[in-house]
């Protein structure tokens, strides 16, 4: 049994990969570890320690979001262009930054600047550590190494075991007190600043040198691409729902309090499950994965939705959405990151993740909004999940498109099945 959870582990794969590349896996379970020390908090601390009201917490969350996710695009620009060591170091100074005005603020505006700052940190380093990744895992692949899709692979589990440890310990310190919490989490980028700023090598940038536009007007007229990313987009959305429906269903049956348990269940499968999994997909379905996860996912919220319209028992349908939900992800995350290199040329690679990224957000913007306007009108519990369904159906069938016409995929898939 040891060695089978060996075999499986993200540690018992990590010998295989170059220092750097070990590094970024490394860094992402620390990235975890330290923000979800203070996520899952931080609305009860602005509600229960500062007495704030729901409409600036709304707010504050939102800040987050949209300084993280909907300014990626231009943290990938500024990896291609100035390099991924520089730019990532940076994103970690500025969440540090970010993490000391959390602890020190009282008022809304140490709270906004420390949340702007948590937020735009993550839109530096996460497309550039990505894209370098990418990178470097294509060129591992081209010399008969692991492949790239099972480096994206240990990059998840990797993500979810910080996103284990880190309430965990995050439970603990705020029996302390809030500061106590985001003080940990900043000590814990300042390891990684170190850690990153020791291993990882100094390389001139790949396009050092040209204007940042350049990049953004590259991608832009790469349509596969733009289809590509505007169907990928539904995942976030699909993801998001563990925070938005999800919690209201489990309030709805009497069972909010299982909603930790239900987000450990979903990071064990992957930590189990992931590499396992990516090997097998890579063997048997190669880009072909793509559609078919997507109609897993969509298969997630049209179980749900039966479920609930036919009142299974209280637990049944939240436990089978998080489970059918996290086989899609694992099917489709890894495929898609290695994709995205195969569609982007392997040229400017942060360019394309801050885009990719960029564009989940917009879809969980807009969708959580269209998705909130639903659970409101206070209509039959099965509703919001039987109409949330139809996104991902939709990014199947434009995923399948994209496999048969998209040559960098079709070949992908013949390559891996060899």
């Amino acid at each position: 049994m040891r060695d089978l959870l060996r075999r499986w582990s993200v540690l018992g794969r990590l010998g295989e990969l170059p220092r750097p590349m070990r590094l970024i896996v490394l860094g992402q379970l620390a990235f975890n570890t330290g923000f979800y020390l203070v996520l899952p908090f931080f609305a009860l601390h602005l509600t229960r320690d500062l007495g704030f009201g729901g409409a600036l917490v709304g707010l504050l969350l939102g800040l987050r979001t949209f300084s993280q996710q909907g300014l990626f695009f231009l943290g990938g620009a500024l990896a291609d262009r100035f390099g991924t060591r520089p730019v990532a170091l940076t994103g970690f100074v500025v969440r540090i930054a970010g993490f000391l005005l959390l602890a020190l603020a009282e008022g809304p505006g140490l709270l906004v600047a420390g949340t702007v700052a948590t937020g735009f940190a993550a839109a530096l380093f996460s497309p550039a550590v990505e894209a370098e990744l990418a990178r470097r895992a294509g060129e591992l692949e081209r010399r008969d190494g692991p492949t790239r899709a099972e480096a994206f692979a240990m990059l998840g589990v990797a993500g979810e075991v910080g996103i284990v440890v880190g309430p965990v310990l995050g439970s603990v310190l705020l029996a302390v007190d809030f500061s106590v919490t985001t003080l940990a989490a900043a000590g814990v980028f300042v390891a990684v600043l170190v850690a990153f700023a020791r291993g990882m090598p100094r390389e001139p940038a790949a396009h050092a040198g040209e204007p940042i536009l350049a990049g953004w007007d590259e991608v832009l007229r790469n349509r596969a691409f733009l289809a590509f990313a505007a169907a990928y987009s539904s995942w976030l959305l699909s993801y998001n729902q563990l925070y938005l429906a999800l919690p209201v269903e489990l309030d709805r049956v009497g069972l909010a309090g299982l909603l930790g348990g239900l987000f450990v269940v979903s990071a064990v499968m992957v930590v189990l499950g992931q590499l396992p999994l990516a090997g097998l997909v890579r063997r048997r379905l190669g880009t072909r994965a793509l559609p078919i996860g997507f109609a897993v996912l969509a298969l997630a919220f049209l179980a749900t939705a039966a479920l609930v319209a036919v009142d299974a028992p209280g637990p049944v349908p939240a436990a089978v959405f998080v489970v059918t939900l996290t086989l899609g992800q694992m099917t489709v995350v890894p495929v898609a990151q290695d994709a995205v290199g195969r569609i982007a040329g392997e040229r400017r690679l942060g360019a394309y993740f801050g885009v990719l990224a960029s564009a989940g957000g917009v879809a969980v913007l807009g969708g959580s909004a269209l998705l909130g306007a639903v659970l409101d009108a206070g209509g039959p519990p099965a509703l919001p999940w039987a109409v949330t369904a139809a996104l991902p159906l939709a990014s199947a069938i434009v995923m399948g498109v994209l496999v048969r016409r998209v040559p960098e995929l079709a070949s992908s898939f013949e390559r891996n099945r060899a």
